[in-house]
């Protein structure tokens, strides 16, 4: 988001993250070896999903915009920022290091923006937040909005605010969410990893100075397959039909589904991948393709828990879930079987909202410290694998294939 510091109107749209109208700009940027540079400095890779190319292109395409900028007229920052803005009366622009660091112009190690990314990108610092602990005292509401002022004391990006509710504050535990998109973060504590592997690194939070470091997998399309099954193809009325149709067959008759409407991300990290559906045949039922959705999702969740594995060595005990597509129990059976691990399904789905009010809670005294909220978690069902190392096996070599045959489809046809 980018607005006027004077009117706090918005110069432009809110460009979300799913957006990939820069792919060009950064596979532009990534030809000049900028790359390496983005991926040392903030962890993340050069790629539409951030901040900084969203930034440049308004700047670049509102007229009079990026010559405002620099003359200190105009504010820029992701949607927390925004909001705090508004509810302070203008009077803070703030974030916190969780989302400071997703913007691709935050260096995750000096923890500070990044002059050299800034002037790569053209983006003026005076347009950017000042960055505060994930915990904290962020500003008071205005007195227009509620009877009485409302301090603001707990700021974490979404992903990072979902960690933090699953209780996930040891290093080594890790959550899932199924939203429209998928996001796997693992707790790393003190250590920053290298971006390897298709992996992001980011910052967890920052609490009394003290960095907690993350690893992140990103998948572009979760829930929206399902989404997409409703409401393009028409083959469900509503999203828990899925699970009864899945449940109908007994596999997907070798039918996968690579969901790459928006590229591929973590391990691949292909904008030109698309969507693909092989294996079709005159048998194929809607019931085979909706289980070949469900288990692509899964599938991709997979490929984010094998990257994580190799990089740290190590494998985890668990996956915790949360997100409205995780109250599917074929799919989480189903993302228990082939990655041979326990997934443990949340009493709540909607744990962003409520690992922010943990945060705000910690920083207003209601919870002394993190640790006690470990004590709130409550797990609602534990799903374990069933199916064997053979049939495990089998299974990912076609999801394998299948994805290798999406790849650098928009690419290849514009050549």
């Amino acid at each position: 988001m980018v607005w006027d510091r004077q009117t706090g109107s918005p110069v432009y749209p809110a460009i979300v993250w799913q957006c990939r109208r820069t792919a060009d700009y950064c596979a532009r940027l990534s030809a000049k070896g900028l790359n390496d540079l983005v991926k040392e400095k903030t962890g993340l890779r050069l790629d539409p999903y951030f901040s900084a190319t969203k930034i440049s292109w308004i700047l670049e395409h509102v007229t009079g915009a990026r010559e405002r900028a620099r003359q200190g007229e105009l504010a820029c920052g992701t949607i927390d920022s925004w909001l705090i803005w508004k509810l302070t009366g203008g009077h803070q622009h703030v974030t916190d290091y969780s989302n400071a660091c997703r913007t691709m112009l935050f260096n995750i190690h000096n923890m500070y923006w990044d002059e050299e990314l800034l002037q790569e990108f053209d983006i003026p610092l005076s347009m950017l937040p000042e960055v505060k602990d994930s915990i904290g005292f962020f500003g008071d509401t205005d007195h227009t909005i509620f009877r009485h002022p409302v301090p603001v004391t707990g700021v974490l990006g979404d992903q990072q605010a979902a960690l933090f509710g699953q209780g996930c504050l040891e290093p080594g535990m890790m959550k899932n969410t199924y939203g429209t998109g998928c996001f796997l973060l693992m707790n790393t504590g003190e250590k920053c990893f290298s971006t390897d592997y298709g992996l992001l690194s980011s910052i967890g939070w920052v609490i009394n100075n003290k960095a907690t470091y993350i690893l992140e997998g990103s998948v572009f399309i979760g829930g929206a397959l399902v989404q997409w099954l409703r409401d393009e193809l028409g083959i469900i009325r509503k999203a828990s039909e899925t699970e009864t149709l899945a449940q109908r067959v007994s596999s997907t008759n070798n039918v996968y589904f690579v969901p790459a409407f928006a590229g591929l991300g973590t391990p691949y990290w292909d904008p030109y991948a698309r969507g693909t559906i092989i294996g079709l045949t005159l048998g194929t039922t809607k019931e085979h393709l909706v289980r070949a959705a469900l288990e692509g999702i899964a599938y991709q969740i997979n490929d984010v828990i094998i990257s994580m594995t190799k990089l740290t060595g190590r494998l985890p005990e668990g996956l915790r879930v949360d997100g409205g597509a995780a109250a599917n129990n074929f799919l989480l059976q189903f993302q228990s079987d082939i990655c041979k691990l326990p997934v443990q399904r949340n009493n709540s789905l909607e744990l962003t909202g409520l690992g922010a009010a943990f945060s705000a809670g910690v920083g207003v005294g209601i919870w002394s410290n993190c640790a006690e909220i470990k004590d709130l978690i409550e797990i609602e069902r534990i799903f374990q694998p069933k199916i064997s190392d053979s049939s495990r096996e089998k299974l990912y070599l076609g999801w394998s294939k299948a994805v290798q045959r999406s790849r650098n489809w928009e690419q290849g046809s514009s050549d």
